[in-house]
């Protein structure tokens, strides 16, 4: 009886390291970030992303996002995008809560979307039909090169996709 009950407890240890090791995402290639802000309006706005690299590819060759296709706005899980109070987007509503924030990068400019389905894997369960809002956002070129995929939240609500020579603003307020 001793045996199987230090067997069992000897698998329950595993277990549970396992486990542990499976929700250590800071190796992936892609590591996690999030970004935090309180706006004068006193909404919190977090934005729950991964990290991909550029390392030698280029955007919309080698490497997502590719031109007007749907993109998770990231790597890994979808990118979460949070709202303690409802705001506005580019002078469009958006109710406070959790949202899947995906983008089209286009020829004009970008497409920027908050999706109802905020807990998947990348964009292949992505449904237009689930969107909230969309805005468009205009592309600017940045002076210097950004190797990994960041977001920045300024105090004033403007929020900036910074990636390669790319920057890619939105307004909230």
């Amino acid at each position: 009886m001793k045996k199987i009950f230090a067997l069992c407890n000897l698998l329950c240890v595993l277990l549970v390291s396992s486990q542990c090791k499976a929700q250590d995402k800071s190796s992936r290639p892609s590591p996690p970030a999030v970004v935090k802000q309180k706006l004068a309006s006193g909404s919190e706005i977090t934005i729950d992303y991964s990290q991909p690299s550029l390392k030698g590819r280029t955007i919309g060759k080698d490497i997502e996002p590719k031109l007007d296709e749907v993109w998770r706005t990231g790597a890994n899980e979808a990118t979460v995008f949070e709202t303690s109070k409802a705001i506005k987007i580019n002078g469009k509503e958006l109710p406070a809560g959790k949202y899947g924030f995906f983008s089209i990068m286009g020829k004009d400019g970008w497409t920027i979307i908050f999706n109802k389905n905020w807990k998947q894997w990348g964009a292949y369960d992505y449904k237009q039909e689930e969107d909230v809002l969309r805005t468009n956002a205009k592309e600017t070129v940045s002076e210097s090169s950004t190797e990994k995929f960041t977001f920045t939240i300024d105090t004033n609500g403007t929020v900036t996709l910074h990636w390669g020579t790319k920057k890619v603003s939105f307004i909230i307020e």
